[in-house]
């Protein structure tokens, strides 16, 4: 078992009217010596936006902003912008968010220069119904039965028209691997990759071929009894000598509901399609109160990742409604891994 200790909470909501009801699931990135926190920050009725603070240690608030840095603008995203990933490729930051429609939840990407002026370069996900997908998917056989289990439309639905299938955790790796680059999504209840060689090739083109072959991009599915329900990206990969550790969320049905557990992975450096082990059992889950209760009880949701010579702190959401952060030993962790490999 790898050693882990939960630093506590570090981020809770405020009286202000944009994150009155909580805050969680935090982008963070460290650039120029200060640690970079975007949060999703959720209003009444369940309205997010994303709120940014700057941390003067891996756990102490020194600048916290008063309004949103990100708000839903389009149509896509008029309900919400929800729960971002952040990385640093090249001189630009690429940050990825759920856009949510009141009915659909789709990748969106924004690009920054400086953390705080942000482009919206819109949905990178495709906008694809269901029997769109299944069609496609069969091509190569029959799809997996538990895709039809979590995506096909609910019976309450009358007009499906608008309706698409749900493809969230959009997480680029944070270098370019042979060229391109990578990033993982979800589309429950696995995490699958792909790969371009820049944004504009994201067309309907490039997912009608993608769908075709869709099985070849499944880089990782449930397996243990912690993820049996599915799982999803997490942190944005962190480049190791031993491989890319991924830091994911596993979710198990459980007779309280779902239980949403931090989880641990390694993908092929040159090859990030090819997972080389992961550890059977969760890398941490809710034990405190503060993560059992919440907006929605019993979840620890990593989504960011600052490394400080050999401790890496893992950031995460916590019961839905406030921001934690727990720290481990890399090596560790990696020699851990290492005992699991596929």
């Amino acid at each position: 078992m790898v050693s882990l200790k939960k630093d506590g909470i570090i981020l809770r909501k405020t009286t202000l009217d944009f994150e009155s009801e909580g805050v969680l699931n935090p982008a963070v990135i460290k650039d120029n010596g200060k640690i970079h926190l975007l949060y999703r920050a959720v209003a009444k009725n369940n309205f997010s936006s994303i709120g940014y603070c700057i941390l003067s240690d891996y756990k102490t608030i020194e600048t916290r902003l008063s309004n949103p840095v990100i708000i839903p603008e389009f149509e896509y995203e008029k309900h919400g912008v929800e729960d971002p990933r952040i990385v640093k490729i090249d001189h630009l930051f690429y940050l990825t968010y759920t856009s949510y429609d009141g009915v659909n939840a789709l990748g969106a990407l924004a690009l920054s220069e400086d953390l705080i002026s942000w482009k919206k370069l819109g949905l990178i996900v495709p906008k694809i119904p269901y029997k769109k997908f299944r069609l496609l998917s069969e091509s190569q056989g029959e799809i997996a039965e538990k895709y039809k289990r979590f995506n096909k439309l609910p019976p309450t639905h009358k007009n499906d028209k608008d309706v698409f299938l749900w493809d969230k955790n959009v997480i680029f790796f944070p270098k370019r691997i042979n060229g391109k680059l990578y990033f993982l999504h979800r589309i429950r209840p696995d995490i699958q990759i792909a790969s371009i060689e820049n944004i504009e090739d994201l067309n309907p083109d490039f997912w009608k071929d993608y769908f075709l072959h869709f099985k070849e991009y499944i880089v990782l599915s449930p397996r243990y009894e912690h993820e049996v329900s599915y799982i999803g990206g997490g942190c944005p990969p962190i480049e190791t000598e031993h491989g890319w550790l991924l830091i994911y969320h596993g979710v198990q049905d459980t007779i309280e509901g779902y239980v949403y557990s931090a989880c641990a992975a390694l993908l092929n450096l040159d090859n990030p399609e090819k997972a080389i082990s992961r550890l059977p059992y969760p890398l941490f889950k809710p034990e405190e109160k503060w993560e059992q209760r919440g907006e929605v009880n019993n979840v620890c949701f990593p989504t960011g990742t600052i490394l400080e010579g050999d401790t890496l702190y893992i950031y995460y959401g916590a019961a839905d409604k406030r921001v934690a952060v727990a720290s481990l030993n890399l090596q560790e962790l990696l020699k851990e891994l290492l005992q699991y490999t596929s």
